[in-house]
């Protein structure tokens, strides 16, 4: 019996040290042998891009020569912060994720989903705009969907044409084509040409309107907040006929202040607040005006075309005494045209709120081309 008992003691003994050693590993659960595996490590952003983008694109950035690559399709310099910084990450992501054909590029530019995470090309593209050393420029990012009154506060390399109808009793149209050039880091120069055909008692007037010239600054950007704040000077020019409705006759200088904000879930804010300041206050009455827009983008598929539904709140009002605020509200639609999206319209009616009874609803659309990213037949 006492035999019996000795034996059970070792094998409970023998037992016991099995379970334990293990344990005496100092992984929980883990067997000697598979706590000794090593652990998968993290790439960097550099490392990932050594492995993957290099070849093409050099260890700098700059691009490898066409005799290294085989093939004559000019590769980008990602140390000019002209075209690094410009582009959102979404649409770097997107041909990052699937390919330059997926944006309207050339296929020689591969698809790297299926062999990285979505989490390692991000931190690829991080080191890509890392190659831009100067902070001056604010990222693509911050470029959120352009209203139709609202002016934004990303500079831009764009061309825009707007068509607005109604706004009286008799009828009226203008086309205004817009011009748009970045230079420099923060700046942009803008001029904007109307064109007119308007309705009065003695028949059809039409001609050039009052052209507009005008220059923006970026004062602050922070991608951390999503925050992008601008001011500009504009110049109103007396070059449309007033005795026919097509201009105000005045010289007008317009100083504003104009902001966006990034909000959760693809969502955005637009502000702007300025005045106008007529050169002769005989023939025009000074008025302050202020604006605000808020969206959101909705992609169409994951990596697809862009609705951007946006509403505006547009206030003026002359500063006379007795003068009343003008409201107006602007519902639209933006929405993008072609793979490389930078090709947009965007169609809405701005509808008064105040003084409904001398002044009427306007239909307005633009075509915006962002020329930047290429031509008009490109990207499609």
């Amino acid at each position: 019996m006492s035999q019996l008992m000795m034996r059970w003691s070792i094998r409970i003994a023998l037992l016991a040290w099995l379970v334990a050693l293990p344990m005496s590993s100092g992984l929980r659960g883990q067997t000697p042998a598979a706590s000794a595996l090593p652990l998968p490590v993290e790439r960097t952003g550099a490392e990932l891009y050594r492995a993957a983008c290099a070849a093409c694109h050099a260890t700098d950035g700059t691009g490898a020569p066409r005799s290294l690559v085989g093939f004559a399709l000019p590769l980008p310099d990602f140390t000019d912060c002209a075209f690094t910084s410009v582009e959102p990450y979404a649409d770097w992501l997107a041909i990052g994720h699937q390919g330059g054909p997926v944006r309207g590029f050339d296929r020689k530019m591969p698809a790297f989903g299926d062999a990285l995470s979505e989490e390692e090309i991000l931190r690829t593209l991080k080191h890509i705009k890392d190659f831009c050393e100067d902070p001056a420029w604010a990222p693509g990012d911050l470029n959120l969907p352009r209203a139709l009154v609202t002016e934004k506060a990303f500079p831009e390399n764009e061309a825009v044409l707007t068509t607005t109808t109604g706004g009286s009793e008799l009828g009226a149209v203008t086309n205004e084509v817009l011009y748009e050039k970045r230079f420099g880091s923060r700046n942009q120069l803008e001029v904007a040409v109307p064109l007119s055909l308007k309705e009065s008692t003695a028949g059809w007037s039409r001609g050039l309107g009052d052209v507009k010239v005008a220059v923006k600054r970026v004062l602050h950007h922070s991608l951390a907040t999503g925050t992008i704040v601008s001011a500009a000077g504009e110049v109103v020019l007396p070059t449309g006929k007033e005795s026919l409705g097509l201009g105000k006759g005045v010289t007008i200088f317009e100083p504003f202040i104009t902001a966006g904000q990034i909000l959760p879930r693809n969502s955005f804010i637009h502000a702007q607040a300025g005045v106008e300041v007529p050169a002769d206050r005989d023939l025009a009455v000074p008025e302050a005006f202020w604006r605000g827009a808020i969206g959101t983008t909705i992609e169409q598929g994951r990596f697809g075309r862009a609705w951007s539904p946006i509403f505006e709140v547009l206030g003026a009002r002359e500063l006379e005494s007795g003068q009343r605020v003008q409201w107006d509200l602007v519902p639209q639609m933006q929405v993008t045209l072609n793979k490389r999206q930078h090709l947009m319209i965007n169609a809405g009616v701005r509808i008064p709120v105040a003084d409904r009874g001398e002044r009427r609803a306007q239909v307005i659309t633009y075509f915006l081309w962002d020329w930047f990213d290429g031509g008009l037949r490109d990207g499609w």
